[in-house]
């Protein structure tokens, strides 16, 4: 059993009701290598470190940072995976994941936004289901923007798009419009974007992204 919970203090709070007896540390956003350094640090005297991460550790998570930062220390580390905030948002609007995605950071804190563009023109030009992470934030308002720019140019400004806030939390927010219009919609940090392809329909309040059945075969369908 965990001795110390560390993290980012909005993960923190939302696993509040788990935590019994363990020390806690909390730090802001920017402070993730810091948080991975000490939780090392900690590590290494024999505590038992639990380093928390929202979605899935591995996904937009801290999972390769505190390894990279442990290749010299060299400390057991066991990454315990949680479900996607991708799959838990499409789940809420139905089956938009059914084919081919990908998935896609607008924050280019890390990333330079020229490779981000890049990556949102190959997806739209492959036709693929864009799911968008960290899609717009207080100073980050243009860069949504440009992205649907980018992208209608290679679908219709009709095609589905689904914003999902706060997905399983409180305050949750479901909202679904279509391409040429999704950005006018609120969008925040706490969103996921999922924006359909050519195979993507809407039933009322779901999206499926079709894989084809129905032409493969026919009236048997």
């Amino acid at each position: 059993m965990s001795s110390v919970i560390m993290g980012y203090k909005l993960y923190v709070d939302l696993i509040e009701p788990l935590i019994k007896h363990q020390r806690v540390f909390v730090s802001g956003m920017t402070k993730e290598i810091d948080r991975c350094r000490d939780a090392l640090r900690l590590a290494k005297k024999g505590e038992i470190v639990s380093l928390i991460s929202s979605g899935d550790p591995g996904i937009y998570g801290m999972a390769g940072l505190i390894l990279e930062l442990n290749k010299k220390h060299q400390i057991e580390i066991e990454i315990v995976p949680g479900v996607p905030a991708l799959n838990a948002a499409a789940s809420l609007v139905g089956a938009p994941l059914m084919n081919d995605f990908v998935v896609l950071s607008l924050s280019d804190l890390l990333t330079p936004w020229d490779v981000i563009e890049k990556r949102i023109r190959c997806a739209a030009e492959g036709d693929f289901v864009i799911v968008l992470y960290n899609p717009k934030s207080r100073k980050r308002v243009e860069q949504i923007v440009r992205t649907r720019e980018i992208i209608e140019r290679y679908r219709s400004g009709e095609t589905p798009v689904a914003i999902i806030t706060n997905g399983f939390r409180e305050g949750e927010r479901i909202v679904i419009a279509d391409l040429h219009n999704f950005t006018e919609k609120e969008i925040g940090m706490l969103s996921i974007v999922i924006i359909g392809n050519s195979q993507t329909v809407r039933y009322g309040d779901k999206l499926i992204t079709q894989r084809g059945y129905e032409a493969k075969y026919g009236d048997s369908f």
